[in-house]
């Protein structure tokens, strides 16, 4: 698995020259929130959508 660093960097060099620095910093917190998710899920850390279903319907509205 590529370094921390590693990643970044291809990250940077995908972006568009003329990216904003909130765009870049975007596009690393959703690279980092994938990355969890996917840990989360190799975890068995996840619920099924019916699951959620259910959550959703308990929320005050």
């Amino acid at each position: 698995m590529p370094s921390a660093k590693e990643q970044i960097a291809k990250l940077l060099q995908a972006q568009p020259d003329d990216s904003s620095y909130d765009e870049i910093l975007r596009e690393l917190a959703f690279a980092q929130m994938i990355e969890q998710g996917l840990v989360d899920f190799d975890t068995g850390r996840t619920i099924s959508h019916e699951e959620m279903g259910r959550r959703i319907k308990t929320w005050p509205s």
